[in-house]
């Protein structure tokens, strides 16, 4: 029997293995860090961004959906870092703002919380670049508005959705000459998949127990991301 909706508490162990998933391929993410500076900093500043969320989502019990949804959203604004960062933050905060008024998410909410991400993000860069993290975004987002227009199965539809993503990631070296010259996809892309990856499967269970994930956070994020300026 598939998901056919997300509770609150779902969705904060989701989003807490999406950002242990992104933070256990940092190191990966940076090495693939080309553009628009190579300086080898996306995994970093978006594993800061996404932790900063992550602390806040922790340490709420039995949380409603607004009370997420706010933590999510303040929490990577807060903490976001450098460009990659940034734009996470915009994503996650477009993302939150459909669903914060619902108790669940079906597959309708959760394609269109996707497409407010993607806007809210597009509209936060003063001169977007395809073959970005924002193109990978916007891939998922069209991808996930077809599947939820033919099916109700969260778990079918995230499996899609993740699936196309993979690919108009690997197409990211035909939209930047620098990506295709290095040999690599684009950094913040890699990192938008990574943090999906996680985050469906901690949705279907597939991270271990859930005291593992939440005893990582615990300690891990028991010392407060730094504040430091925006890089």
């Amino acid at each position: 029997m598939g998901i056919s909706t997300i509770d609150a508490g779902m969705l904060k162990n989701a989003f807490l293995a999406g950002a242990k998933g992104l933070e256990a391929k940092k190191d990966w993410i940076n090495e693939l860090n080309v553009f628009p500076v190579p300086d080898g900093d996306t995994g970093t500043n978006m594993t800061l961004t996404i932790m900063a969320a992550a602390k806040e989502v922790a340490e709420l019990e039995n949380p409603t959906m607004d009370q997420l949804a706010k933590a999510i959203s303040s929490g990577s604004l807060r903490g976001a870092r450098g460009n990659s960062g940034v734009i996470l933050s915009q994503l996650l905060r477009g993302f939150t703002k459909e669903i914060k008024a619902v108790e669940e998410i079906d597959t309708t909410i959760l394609a269109n919380a996707m497409v407010r991400g993607t806007e809210t993000a597009y509209k936060a860069v003063m001169k977007p670049k395809e073959g970005t993290i924002l193109t990978v975004a916007k891939a998922m987002a069209d991808k996930g508005l077809e599947m939820a227009s033919q099916t109700d199965d969260i778990e079918e539809f995230v499996k899609q959705v993740i699936e196309y993503g993979d690919y108009v990631l690997s197409q990211t070296p035909e939209m930047l000459p620098v990506l295709k010259q290095a040999g690599v996809v684009d950094s913040g892309g890699q990192g938008l998949m990574q943090v999906v990856k996680g985050a469906v499967d901690g949705l279907l269970g597939r991270t271990g127990r859930l005291h593992v994930v939440l005893g990582f956070f615990r300690s891990h994020l028991r010392r407060a991301v730094p504040a430091h300026p925006l890089l």
